[in-house]
């Protein structure tokens, strides 16, 4: 009951997000599994192949192919035997470690028949060819007696898929249950690589895997990529194209029969002979076919062969990645992970008011980032659903818009929830006030603290920290208002106060930077009032920034308030923090946006917590322009001690006192200040509670105060930030 108690604010946070992400995601994955987006999938990954970088061509494959122009020369189609005879004869002479021949050579073509019979016997490295399937335009093709005879026939048949593209590859072929046949790329690949000494055998990995040498060849599974219950028999693999037959070494038929060869063309290589002409119907559409500009254009299988022996020789001897997919399980994360992005930055902008600009540029680019990605790792080999996965992210923002339009009317005013009549004021007047969330706008915050007030109020009764604690806020709410400064909060000793919300006005960083100006000169009528009550004294640092933040209404339906929140707000608390007393600490942001002539006596270079960058930080004395403000100078002057006192230390983390107890003495001091000769390295602004051990009543009296720079080796200046009574009067004998 409690966990629920606890998640509870967390879904209404994100009601949005919960709302759009499993709807989205389980109507994905049931059009994924439906087979609804395998054709949008196939298409994107055509368009992948497209798009990818030309690899370079293979030199150790030579198709000899047969066009058109070859066909009208011979004397009779099919070529006869006595033709083909002396073509392989011609080819043969070059010393090539594989022939590879796509064409059907099933019956004899007279004249010349015995001459092929004697040639194809005496050729070993010689491979034939035999369609196994049976289509609507094709029927199954027996192949020559005497290469079957020999075991040197490869099957060359190739997978369709629904579209009528070749996107994979056969190794081998189920002709029933107990005859496998090797396919013709694969039986040409395996020619050629025996001479280097590698051949078939089980990968370590999977032993259902063929394995050569370092490539190992996944069997593809009828869901894998964007497929969907694809035919997955016999032992298939998805087709790592490198290109159209422009990425081979290619001749032409007649250029073999008038042996126009350039000596050794061929030796040691694998050539492939078949049909290019359009006329011989051998001509396939493939993920080329898909240019959105141009007429489709289909590649013949004799090319898409090469490219499958390629994909093969690559893998084996070159490391070229196969193409590998994820499983379905990830594929599903893949979806849910983009459907969390997509809904969680569209409910995170519903309150800006460039939103229009965020969908309309942001999503877009996001998208092209999500195409953008599954390009590069096609690239290095994996083929990531694209589809999917622009849909959900797409398709979680739209959700996320449609339930914020279906909420917009759900807000109801909540009258008494407001601190001031100005923000009240602003409310009844701006429609949108009325609603929990807010809007973006530029605002300067401005942070006071109290400076060592928690270890002093220890020190103190309740009833002296109450009137001590009302008398500072009263002065300061008065000189607030004075700058028509907006207080959103007092938080203990500390005020948060706004300028630029509810209502903006053109000099809000001015008034700001006056107004904490003003702030620290009445510190001197507080303290005057102190001392009469015989109270300690104060001093108090001022922390201010600029930037654009969400203002707005923040609570919940029963009970809000008008606030800022934003990185700026933080930072401006953040650069609060590294004030000692007097001190008025402006960010970057604030100094350019005031445009007036500020008195800037220092600045500095922070880190704060949360912040990934060196934030700049100027130390102000006054203001120009119409305000004319300074702070009191500081007439705090250390003086040299004729003996140094000695004192241990540690450093504050956070507000907790932590770690090593370190040595050092102090070796000039005035009221406000001293300098630490120490052995240890200090940080800039860094915290430390130290001891005097010069009394021995002294040494269980702790001293606040922050390391304000290193001024030589080992001697570090500090500005105290918390001085007990008992301590301040031996610092004053000792100075």
């Amino acid at each position: 009951m409690n966990v629920l108690v606890k998640l509870k604010p967390l879904f209404w946070q994100w009601r949005g997000v919960v709302f759009a992400v499993p709807n989205i995601t389980v109507l994905l994955i049931g059009l994924r599994l439906t087979g609804l987006l395998q054709l949008l999938e196939l298409a994107a990954l055509d368009q992948l192949f497209l798009l990818r970088p030309p690899e370079p061509p293979d030199s150790r494959i030579v198709i000899v192919e047969i066009n058109e122009a070859d066909v009208r020369k011979q004397s009779q189609w099919p070529m006869s035997d006595e033709a083909l005879a002396s073509v392989l004869n011609t080819i043969k002479q070059q010393q090539p470690r594989a022939i590879g021949l796509d064409v059907y050579r099933d019956l004899p073509v007279n004249p010349g028949h015995e001459a092929l019979v004697k040639l194809l016997a005496s050729t070993p490295n010689l491979i034939g060819v035999q369609k196994l399937s049976d289509t609507a335009d094709s029927s199954a093709v027996n192949p020559s007696p005497i290469l079957k005879q020999k075991n040197q026939i490869g099957s060359n048949d190739l997978p369709l898929d629904g579209d009528g593209k070749i996107r994979r590859g056969l190794l081998y072929v189920n002709v029933n249950t107990d005859d496998v046949l090797e396919s013709f790329a694969l039986k040409l690949a395996l020619l050629y690589l025996k001479p280097e000494g590698i051949t078939e055998k089980p990968a370590a990995s999977n032993p259902n895997y063929l394995q050569l040498n370092q490539g190992v060849f996944p069997i593809f599974e009828a869901d894998d990529g964007g497929y969907v219950r694809a035919d997955a028999r016999s032992y298939q693999v998805l087709l790592n194209y490198r290109g159209q037959i422009q990425q081979f070494t290619k001749v032409s038929l007649t250029q073999v029969q008038e042996n126009r060869l350039p000596p050794d063309l061929m030796r040691g290589k694998v050539v492939l002979i078949g049909a290019t002409a359009e006329s011989l119907k051998d001509i396939f559409y493939t993920p080329y076919s898909s240019r959105l500009l141009s007429a489709p254009e289909r590649m013949a299988g004799v090319t898409i062969h090469a490219n499958l022996v390629s994909q093969i020789l690559s893998a084996a001897l070159d490391g070229r990645p196969l193409i590998k997919t994820l499983p379905e399980s990830w594929e599903w994360l893949l979806i849910l992970g983009w459907s969390i992005i997509g809904a969680s930055l569209r409910w995170q902008q519903r309150n800006n008011k460039h939103q229009r600009i965020v969908l309309f540029v942001g999503v877009p680019l996001i998208g092209a980032g999500i195409v953008g990605g599954s390009f590069w790792a096609f690239v290095a080999g994996w083929w990531l659903p694209v589809v999917p996965s622009l849909l959900a992210f797409g398709g979680s923002a739209i959700a996320v818009s449609l339930y914020i339009a279906q909420s917009v009317g759900e807000m109801r005013k909540n009258i008494g929830r407001y601190l001031t009549d100005e923000v009240l004021s602003n409310i009844l007047e701006t429609p949108s006030g009325l609603k929990l969330g807010g809007e973006r706008r530029k605002v300067t915050v401005l942070f006071s603290d109290l400076r060592g007030f928690s270890a002093m109020s220890e020190q103190l009764s309740p009833e002296q920290v109450v009137q001590m604690i009302n008398l500072y806020l009263g002065v300061m709410t008065d000189v607030i208002n004075q700058y028509k400064g907006t207080i959103n909060e007092f938080m203990g000793d500390g005020i948060f106060i706004m300028f630029g919300a509810p209502i903006c006005r053109p000099d809000d960083s001015q008034r700001a930077i006056a107004c904490a100006i003003a702030m620290q000169r009445a510190m001197i009528q507080v303290n005057e009032q102190n001392r009469q009550l015989n109270l300690p004294q104060l001093e108090m640092g001022i922390g201010i920034n600029t930037g654009e933040v969400v203002a707005g209404n923040i609570g919940s339906q029963t009970r809000a308030q008008y606030t800022v929140v934003g990185s700026h707000v933080n930072l401006a608390a953040r650069i609060e923090t590294y004030t000692v007393g007097g001190q008025v600490l402006i960010s970057e942001h604030t100094r350019q946006d005031a445009k007036v002539d500020l008195q800037i006596i220092g600045q500095m270079q922070i880190e704060p917590k949360g912040i990934k960058e060196l934030i700049t930080i100027y130390e102000v004395s006054g203001i120009g322009g119409e305000y004319n403000l300074s702070l009191p100078e500081d007439n705090d002057v250390m003086v040299q001690l004729k003996s140094p006192v000695p004192v241990e230390y540690q450093v504050l983390q956070g507000k907790q006192a932590v770690g090593t107890l370190f040595s050092g003495e102090l070796i000039s001091l005035s009221e406000k200040k001293a300098l630490l000769n120490s052995s240890h390295l200090l940080q800039n602004l860094a915290n430390i509670k130290l001891k005097l051990l010069h009394e021995a009543q002294l040494a269980t009296v702790d001293i606040y105060a922050k390391v304000i720079k290193q001024c030589e080796e080992n001697q570090f200046l500090l500005r105290f930030t918390n001085v007990p009574p008992q301590a301040a009067d031996s610092l004053r004998q000792l100075i």
